[in-house]
């Protein structure tokens, strides 16, 4: 290449040394510049672990929940049968007082009415 300008050929080489450093400076690895916003790989795995983990115990509580509400559920349940039958007992048990005070009742109607047709 014929160079019009006169450089010598020590400025030449030296013209091409600095674009031969400047090429492999393309090449380096640059300094990182992290963000410092940037939060470090493991804080972020803790949180989610975190985030997780509340997860889990939120519902692992409304499964509990759920399992206490079904045996109350079902102990009320139970309760209110016993309470029916005690009742529907009760009910039978007056029903038949009432007919043995009726038939008790009619028994004294009959003896007062033989009394009174034997004089």
């Amino acid at each position: 290449m014929k160079n019009d300008l006169g450089d010598s050929f020590a400025d030449r080489q030296k013209t091409a040394a600095e674009a031969k450093q400047a090429l492999l400076a393309r090449f380096k690895p640059k300094p990182t510049v992290t963000d410092p916003d940037l939060k470090p790989r493991a804080e972020k795995r803790a949180e989610e672990l975190l985030k997780v983990r509340e997860d889990r115990a939120v519902e692992k509580a409304a499964k509990k929940q759920a399992q206490a509400d079904a045996i109350a559920a079902d102990a009320a349940a139970q309760a209110a049968a016993e309470a029916a039958a005690l009742d529907a007992k009760r009910g039978e048990r007056k029903e038949r007082k009432a007919l043995t005070k009726a038939e008790a009742q009619a028994a004294r109607d009959a003896k007062y009415a033989a009394r009174k047709a034997r004089r």
